[in-house]
């Protein structure tokens, strides 16, 4: 980080750039993402690239933008009627006054890195880089090189033991001198160590590693090419069980540097019945989630968007990892990639499941045999009629953005995959209706179509009776007929709105789904809310669903209450949010806190968001005790003199053992309330101050001390002030003492604070 400080006595405001070079595997990117987390809080705006081996620098540019501002690049302009040239004039006016911290990971050639640079603008407000590369000549042109090295013999074996035995001295003496020897031929790579060291953490005897280390060759300490990096991996690939072997290769579908969500991921698997009933009552979601996971563990694939439980809800797959994939696929013809910069060759064979990458020509092999069929944006004018497909099980059009208005007509002859189990349309703004023969498609399992512009759906879709999954758009009309859709596991999201369905109508039908294990419920209805009836009708509905583990309704009802007593949530609930679009004091927040909100109703519970009119004592005091939570957002609605007036409510030093964010906001919350021991796991908090607390002495700048909170990496904190005036004094103050408390913390946690007027009797 210090090779991003300018030297002293150089102007500050220059842009900094620093690349980091190394050979594949060697942690670039993993030290480039570590950086970028500890600094992009102290810029304006920040980005992290994924550049690859053939970029689509007009994806890329369009992907920067929407990352830097998503509703205004997703609602307010549509990129998609913007050329190369126009998105970098967009990028560089959106840059013009923001100090900004960018990382451009793994640029690959002169020519790419030229135009990337010349697309971000230096305003000479102290900007920030790294790039990282395999190219010395691009590491050059961009000045500040760091070289990363193989790691030191230390540092390797602290790798290796550390992910077998959990520490170098828990390792059996039997088993060093034959990790010396594996040692010596990873060469200091991280990711041949990671990947050798899953392999071997399996395997108990000295013999099965004497014969891994003997399967290695030569290996990586005297010439450190991809070949024999190729060769360490292919041992993990040949030691996975046969079902997760196929899985693996079904990852050469995608493009490299792709964000591979896991949802979409396992429901494709499901679809090509890659995964199989278990014996331990588990659906196939969970199992395939069994897979997803086993991959990671095994280093085959990259963990990345962790939620509140830290388990990943993406991946992406090392370019060295997904090279060998997509070798083995082709060997046994079980992806057929097309991409003009690849040059791949396409198998005489039969073509099983077809990948359109990169390319300019459609297909020109028998489709007949296609089982599963993948495009991505820059093939989309090469799209094939679907009359070709004949046993299609996977259409997956995921952020085909240009697909727009000729949705319809790609859709042709959708009613003739009768095979159809996964249709992805996410994504691609796809304009108009869908086809009434999607009715016909009796297997199909997943309907995807997020991110469009579907605003009806035909009702032949109540005949499919095996979907499980379907994501809609929010502009997307649900009739009552979707009770008939019994298989439902995810249904997300449910809009009732009073104008275009009757209400009570909708919400019985949801009491049919008792499959149902994700759902999300917005109320549009207008300032009045549901009436009591339908409200009712709402609560009966929910306990009809006793398998749900994630439910999250937004703009609830004037009902709220009725769930207090009405609805007792199944125990094995993980998330309940209860989102409020306007903090609002009428009833569509509970009075309190729901009773049934307890360890002892709800102990798995790990994400809670929910809005009192009055936050107790008690109610914290409760919260407290809730086992696995590890997201709280705790609001109160009421009137400023219901709310925690300056008063302390101390909690227990076990408090929140699990949590890692803790959002507190409306009400009176410091870091003192806390004491030694509580939130020991937390790492980002979030809390309101009002100055006149501060002021009349109720509370005093101690009660902002952070140094008993250990795991602390992020303040957010919003302080009330009755004045308009920004230069008041107390605000400062407490501004100072935040940013002094984060200073001597030994995290260094970042912080931002926002001032807030205190309006009338509200906050």
């Amino acid at each position: 980080m210090s090779m991003l400080s300018p030297p002293e006595g150089d102007d500050k405001s220059t842009m900094k750039k620093v690349s980091i070079v190394g050979l594949g595997g060697l942690g670039k990117t993993t030290l480039a993402k570590v950086v970028y987390d500890r600094l992009k809080a102290d810029f304006n705006c920040a980005a992290f690239i994924p550049i690859g081996r053939n970029p689509d620098l007009k994806k890329v540019f369009q992907d920067i933008l929407i990352d830097l501002d998503k509703q205004q690049y997703t609602i307010n302009v549509d990129l998609r009627m913007l050329n190369e040239r126009q998105l970098i004039d967009e990028l560089r006016k959106f840059l013009k006054n923001k100090r900004y911290f960018f990382v451009i990971d793994d640029i690959w050639d002169m020519l790419s890195w030229k135009t990337i640079e010349y697309a971000l603008y230096d305003n000479n407000l102290g900007s920030r880089m790294i790039i990282t590369t395999r190219n010395n000549d691009v590491a050059e042109r961009v000045g500040g090189s760091y070289k990363l090295k193989p790691l030191t013999c230390e540092s390797s074996k602290r790798l290796f033991y550390g992910r077998i035995f959990g520490s170098e001295d828990q390792c059996p003496g039997q088993f060093v001198e034959v990790s010396e020897k594996i040692l010596k031929k990873c060469g200091g790579v991280p990711l041949a160590i990671v990947t050798i060291s899953s392999l071997l953490a399996n395997k108990n005897s000295t013999t099965e590693w004497y014969e891994v280390c003997d399967s290695i060759g030569s290996g990586l300490e005297d010439n450190p090419d991809m070949n024999d990096m190729r060769k360490i991996l292919s041992l993990s690939y040949y030691d996975l069980p046969s079902h997760l072997k196929t899985c693996l290769l079904y990852l050469s579908i995608f493009p490299e540097d792709y964000l591979i969500r896991k949802n979409q991921l396992i429901r494709k698997w499901i679809a090509e019945d890659f995964v199989q009933q278990g014996q331990n009552g588990n659906n196939l979601s969970e199992i395939g989630e069994s897979y997803f996971n086993e991959l990671i563990n095994r280093s085959m694939m990259q963990p990345t968007l962790l939620n509140e439980e830290g388990m990943p809800q993406a991946c992406f797959v090392h370019d060295v990892v997904l090279d060998l994939i997509c070798s083995l696929s082709r060997e046994e013809n079980f992806v057929t990639i097309l991409d003009n910069n690849k040059q791949e060759t396409c198998s005489r064979s039969k073509v099983h499941r077809l990948s359109l990458q990169k390319t300019t020509g459609g297909p020109t092999m028998s489709l007949s045999q296609v089982r599963s069929f993948t495009i991505f944006t820059p093939s989309i004018d090469s799209m094939p009629s679907l009359s070709c497909f004949r046993v299609l099980r996977v259409l997956d059009l995921e952020s085909c953005i240009s697909l727009g208005k000729s949705g319809p007509a790609n859709l042709r002859y959708m009613g003739n995959l009768l095979h159809l189990r996964y249709l992805g349309l996410r994504g691609t703004r796809y304009v108009g209706e869908l086809p009434v023969e999607i009715g016909q498609l009796q297997f199909l399992q997943t309907l995807d179509i997020q991110g469009t512009e579907i605003e009806e759906l035909p009702r032949t879709i109540s005949k499919l009776r095996q979907l499980t999954y379907l994501n809609v758009e929010w502009c997307t009309r649900l009739r009552s007929w979707m009770k008939n859709l019994t298989s439902l596991e995810e249904l997300s999201p449910v809009i009732v709105r009073v104008d275009r369905d009757s209400a009570t109508e909708i919400v019985e039908a949801l009491g049919y789904l008792t499959q149902l294990r994700v759902l999300h419920i917005k109320i549009e209805m207008g300032q009045e809310g549901l009436d009591e009836s339908a409200a009712k009708t709402l609560v009966n509905s929910l306990g009809n669903l006793r398998k749900v583990q994630h439910l999250e309704i937004t703009d609830f009802t004037r009902g709220a209450d009725l769930m207090l007593q009405g609805w007792a949530p199944p125990s094995h609930l993980r998330r309940l949010i209860f989102r409020l679009i306007q903090m609002r004091t009428d009833g569509r927040t509970f009075s309190t806190l729901p009773p049934w909100l307890n360890p002892a109703s709800l102990p798995l519970l790990s994400y809670l968001h929910i809005a009192v009119r009055q936050v107790r004592r008690e109610d914290v005091q409760i919260l407290r005790t809730l086992p696995t939570l590890r997201y709280l957002w705790l609001g109160a609605t009421g009137l400023i003199e219901e709310r925690l007036v300056g008063e302390r409510f101390m909690i227990s030093a076990d408090a929140f053992p699990r949590a890692k964010e803790c959002v507190f906001l409306y009400f009176v919350t410091v870091p003192s309330m806390f004491p030694q021991g509580a939130m020991r796991m937390v790492r980002r908090l979030w809390f309101s101050l009002r100055t006149w607390d501060f002021s009349n002495g109720d509370l005093n700048l101690d009660d902002l001390a952070i140094g008993h909170l250990p795991a602390l990496e992020h303040i957010d904190a919003e302080i009330y002030s009755k004045k308009i005036d920004n230069l008041d004094e107390v605000v400062m103050k407490l501004e100072k003492a935040l940013r002094q408390a984060a200073d001597v913390h030994p995290n260094h946690p970042s912080i931002n604070t926002f001032r807030r007027l205190a309006r009338g009797r509200g906050w």
